[in-house]
């Protein structure tokens, strides 16, 4: 692929200073005020019922979340997904370590990637549903969270598909693939840490915000019953 183009080195740049000073910031405002940031920290999660304030807020603005969100950060500006635009047909894997394409899962209906949600039950006769696991958001040797699953930064395919399998114990009702270790799948759907996207016939229909805070399974049940209303 290259170097990156100098406007995007320049981008890079400035993305990393705003990254370094929101941890330093964040850093001293949870020494002064320490109350008020967890409030604040609270009231971002409070959508979310699997968030402990005590597991996670020790892991804010350490040098593991600096990383963490300056690669999230650093993956957005090179995003080029939109709705209408085509649906990137990216090489994915089977839980059988089975190769495919994230295209092969449309039968001709809407497919819904990244799911992590009960839309299925209620769509699963107009839809088709799809997650693809992706790197691992919160491995146990970067941010990692106290008390969360145990699972380090992949490093093969096999401990990707190890990982992923794990998934299977919550009993989901559609595919379970994983993206390829080039992180295609993360990368050119902007997909880290998570995000929803309903596709139809190889076009995006609907690209959800990145999650956590901005992952929103009730919008993606917006558009499928506009769809079939």
């Amino acid at each position: 692929m290259g170097l990156p183009r100098p406007g995007l080195w320049l981008k890079r740049l400035w993305v990393f200073l705003q990254v370094a000073m929101h941890v330093a910031v964040g850093k001293v405002l949870l020494i002064l005020f320490p109350e008020r940031v967890k409030q604040q920290v609270l009231a971002m999660n409070k959508k979310n019922p699997h968030f402990s304030y005590d597991n996670w807020l020790p892991t804010f603005y350490s040098m593991q979340y600096f990383w963490f969100v300056l690669k999230v950060r650093w993956q957005r500006l090179e995003d080029r997904t939109e709705p209408g635009g085509l649906a990137p047909n990216c090489p994915v894997v089977r839980l059988s370590g089975q190769r495919c394409n994230i295209w092969d899962f449309m039968q001709g209906q809407e497919t819904v990637t990244s799911l992590r949600c009960r839309l299925v039950e209620d769509f699963c006769s107009t839809a088709d549903f799809l997650i693809i696991y992706i790197e691992e958001a919160h491995a146990s040797d970067g941010w990692a969270f106290k008390n969360n699953v145990n699972i380090r930064t992949h490093r093969n395919l096999q401990e990707r598909l190890q990982a992923a399998r794990l998934l299977l114990d919550r009993t989901p009702q559609c595919p379970v693939v994983v993206d390829t270790m080039e992180n295609e799948s993360s990368q050119r759907y902007a997909a880290l840490p998570e995000r929803l996207y309903v596709l139809r016939e190889g076009r995006i229909l609907y690209k959800g915000k990145s999650g956590p805070w901005n992952y929103h399974p009730e919008e993606v049940r917006a558009v499928l019953e506009k769809l079939h209303s």
